[in-house]
């Protein structure tokens, strides 16, 4: 897939990130915003089913051959899905609790998957009228402000070791959390810890605000993948603690091991994240 073919594709999915977010807003202002409870109990709105209704046919529209595994859609079986060389993964309102919350750090999620990995990302966080973008091929990574057109350029900071700064979740801090945050202070007395809403995580790295992020407990393909591209696309680094790389579309479970990320790959905290490895 050439660059030119790339950038398409991502407008494409930044348009859609704004328009999904544009109607996201409408419930997010709601006294009521439609929860329900999904089957595993966690919450679902009737904002999650507009975005994800509007992706889904905004990308059907432009890309068919291109099929769509969506976390509020159909989730086809793994011999389907085996055919696949390329596929969108998305998430229409990542961070439900967080929306509900009214802490305006959930996201719109859209990532384009080539072989298991992603080739371009956006997330978009519809409160704060932004949608973070990286095409991994070309390196761009940027932050179109919706209000006004203009445009920000990711870059991670440098990480020699001083102070360093972790981005966790609010919902997933649990004992193993616990261990590496422990850890890693052995080895940084300043660290410093932030929580972060969704995707957030991932594009704070991104934009230089934070240094690492350590996830022990499970989380979904479409929770990571868009944020993963951008990360990737501004020069940051995931990685399973096996060592490997994530893969996306797997047959067996959707479902991502453990990992860390950082934006400085060759600073302190991503010696110590290796050092962690299994």
């Amino acid at each position: 897939m050439t660059v030119a073919e790339l950038d398409a594709l991502a407008e494409l999915a930044e348009r859609l990130a704004v328009e999904a977010g544009l109607v996201i807003m409408k419930w997010y202002r709601a006294d009521d915003p439609g929860t329900r409870a999904k089957a595993d109990a966690s919450p679902l709105t009737e904002a999650d089913l507009a975005a994800h209704a509007l992706i889904q046919r905004g990308l059907q529209a432009a890309t068919p051959e291109i099929p769509v595994l969506s976390e509020e859609g159909r989730h086809a079986p793994a011999a389907e899905r085996a055919g696949w060389q390329r596929c969108w993964l998305v998430d229409p309102l990542d961070g439900t609790k967080e929306f509900l919350a009214r802490n305006d750090e959930f996201t719109v999620n859209i990532a384009l998957i080539e072989a298991g990995r992603p080739l371009l990302g956006v997330v978009g966080v519809p409160a704060r009228g932004e949608v973070h973008v990286g095409v991994v091929p070309s390196g761009r990574a940027d932050t179109l402000h919706v209000d006004d057109g203009s445009r920000t350029a990711l870059s991670p900071r440098p990480c020699d070791g001083e102070g360093p700064v972790i981005v966790f979740s609010r919902s997933h801090r649990g004992p193993e959390h616990e261990a590496i945050v422990a850890m890693l202070r052995q080895r940084f007395p300043g660290l410093g810890e932030r929580a972060a809403g969704s995707a957030l995580k991932l594009v704070e790295l991104a934009a230089g605000r934070a240094d690492g992020y350590p996830r022990r407990g499970p989380c979904m393909e479409w929770d990571i993948a868009a944020g993963e591209a951008i990360l990737l696309a501004a020069g940051g680094e995931l990685r399973a603690f096996s060592g490997s790389s994530l893969s996306y579309n797997k047959p067996d479970s959707l479902l991502n091991p453990d990992f860390w990320a950082v934006g400085d790959p060759d600073g302190a905290l991503a010696e110590a994240f290796r050092k962690l490895q299994a």
